[in-house]
């Protein structure tokens, strides 16, 4: 009979709810900054002590700052603190029936660079162009370290895997462009349908009126119609992630 090591799998389960509780807190602080350590806690109910290492653990790497204090409710002035836009950039790569757009954002969204790259008929061909563009920006030194890459295109994508199952336009199929990516540059690569990151980034860094809400849909006309929805905060893509 197998024997099981409760030692590594408690280890690797008490990892695991670090780093979910981790993203939990940095998305929050995202959502809602500024604001202060016990505000994150008594929203998430997560306990302040470990809010409070979450939130030195984000200070120390540079991802978050202290903007000073916040009003008092009846006792000391809370420390507020919000992403620090110069703590990280992200690559995002746009791929369309007509080109392909490749930006580079800071951690507040902000675009710090943008350039257009011509499409290849052939999927490897495609990926090794953007591998390319990718591997210079990351090697730039007036930018900050890229945490990540993200792909939207046009047609069926299988998000857990970087898959793209279909792209109607090009007719190419079972696409494995995140491992692709990954595999040349070392850098985490997610993708996601081109709607549903239009809502995504309605979500995160749209006008108050629309993101605020929690529950909208974006419909994206292009060379052709595409529907992102977003339900309770959250981008839905339905069972088999086609909505």
């Amino acid at each position: 009979m197998r024997r099981i090591d409760l030692t590594k799998a408690q280890a690797a389960r008490s990892s695991t709810i670090r780093d979910i509780n981790r993203q939990f807190v940095l998305n929050y602080i995202r959502d809602r900054e500024p604001i202060s350590r016990a505000e994150i806690a008594r929203v998430t109910a997560l306990q302040r002590s470990t809010v409070s290492t979450i939130v030195e653990e984000l200070k120390a790497e540079g991802l978050i700052e202290e903007i000073g204090a916040g009003a008092s409710t009846g006792g000391r002035r809370p420390t507020l603190i919000r992403l620090r836009a110069a703590g990280a950039t992200a690559v995002g790569v746009d791929i369309t029936p007509t080109a392909t757009t490749i930006v580079t954002s800071d951690l507040v969204g902000r675009v710090l660079a943008r350039e257009d790259v011509e499409n290849s008929p052939r999927p490897d061909e495609m990926a090794a162009r953007v591998v390319g563009r990718v591997r210079e920006i990351a090697a730039r030194d007036h930018l900050g370290a890229v945490a990540g890459v993200g792909v939207s295109l046009p047609g069926l994508v299988d998000t857990g895997t970087g898959r793209a199952v279909y792209i109607p336009f090009f007719r190419w199929r079972d696409w494995a462009i995140a491992e692709e990516i990954e595999s040349a540059t070392g850098l985490k690569v997610s993708v996601d349908n081109d709607a549903n990151a239009a809502a995504l980034a309605e979500l995160w860094f749209g006008r108050p009126e629309v993101s605020d809400s929690r529950d909208f849909i974006i419909v994206l006309v292009a060379e052709g119609i595409g529907t992102g929805i977003v339900f309770d905060g959250q981008v839905y893509r339905g069972e088999r992630g086609a909505a």
